[in-house]
């Protein structure tokens, strides 16, 4: 039980620093971007240009801040879950990891919601023309890459079940 304890306070700090990281760097694009000055990084490629995002990802579901704040609520609710419930093997480490890179994303983009009413966002790739996106947004689209490669490649079918803390009916074939 110290070692699910330890494991515990490491997530939480570890989440909390990857959301003060991601909080400043919101703050440094309003604070030097809001104007409607972007600073080129590499010219026709990459920028940093201010937005506003009042919906999901790429832009989807604009306006919809209650439902975006559910279900946020309750993915972190899930994600803190499984993070508990998950076995303290070498092998999961990477588990709570990946859940750690979610948590934090889900929070940072969360906070903005409920203190702005909509997300900061502030990378743009101008070369393809990619959805401008932050900080959190990396920390997720990273934990789900490595969620979808660890659990194709790395965990089995009886790991998944001792990962996740509830039963998933399987259908049966006719």
């Amino acid at each position: 039980m110290k070692e699910k304890k330890i494991s515990c306070i490491i997530g939480i700090a570890s989440s909390i620093l990857l959301l003060i990281l991601d909080q400043f760097t919101k703050y440094l694009a309003s604070t030097y971007l809001k104007d409607g000055h972007s600073i080129v990084l590499v010219k026709g490629v990459f920028q940093l240009h201010y937005l506003e995002n009042r919906g999901a990802a790429f832009g989807m579901m604009q306006g919809m801040k209650p439902w975006l704040v559910a279900g946020t609520f309750l993915m972190l609710i899930l994600m803190i879950i499984v993070y508990w419930k998950s076995p303290m093997e070498k092998k999961f480490k990477w588990a709570r990891f990946i859940l750690i890179l979610l948590t934090a994303g889900a929070l940072g983009n969360l906070v903005d919601r409920l203190a702005l009413d909509y997300v900061v966002d502030f990378f743009y790739f101008e070369l393809i023309n990619f959805p401008i996106f932050n900080v959190a947004d990396i920390y997720v689209s990273c934990g789900m890459v490595l969620l979808v490669l660890f659990f194709l490649f790395y965990y089995k079918d009886e790991d998944i079940e001792r990962l996740i803390p509830f039963k998933i009916r399987k259908r049966n074939k006719v």
